[in-house]
């Protein structure tokens, strides 16, 4: 379980991954001493307030700061990308998320295989740029809906 999660009160403070938590979130296909490396130049805690906003919007009634208008036809194309491996966003979490969107604005998703969370830190991130590059240029192209 993540850390921030075990206790309500972390909903007001900064709370951090241990190295083995952090492996198994955001760096899962790369080896321990790899990923070991990434936690320490890159981890920091995380504010719990952004953690805690979904599961206690549950229990909040009005729209919260994690409310999407799935129906919002004024906005830009979005891509949704999946690494086939990420446990903290998982690809069919992903999909479901493209899925909700119900409008003729352009929602798109995208899956690689064999990365994690950490898709464009890790080795071959060029190839995961480009997809977003290219997709952001051919469809800031198109008018809007």
């Amino acid at each position: 379980m993540f850390p921030i999660l075990k206790n309500p009160a972390n909903r007001h403070r900064a709370v951090g991954f241990t190295p083995e938590q952090f492996h198994y979130a955001f760096t899962t296909t790369l080896s321990r001493e790899e990923s070991d490396k990434v936690y320490q130049r890159y981890h920091i805690p995380a504010p719990g307030s952004f953690v805690w906003a979904g599961p206690l919007a549950n229990f909040t009634p009005g729209h919260q700061d994690v409310y999407v208008n799935f129906r919002n036809e004024d906005r830009a194309p979005l891509l949704f990308m999946a690494g086939g491996e990420d446990n903290l966003m998982p690809p069919a979490v992903n999909q479901s998320n493209a899925k909700h969107y119900r409008t003729n604005s352009v929602t798109d998703y995208k899956e690689f295989p064999g990365r994690s969370h950490y898709t464009v830190g890790q080795d071959g991130w060029e190839e995961v740029a480009d997809y977003a590059l290219e997709w952001a240029v051919e469809h800031a192209k198109r008018p809007a809906a």
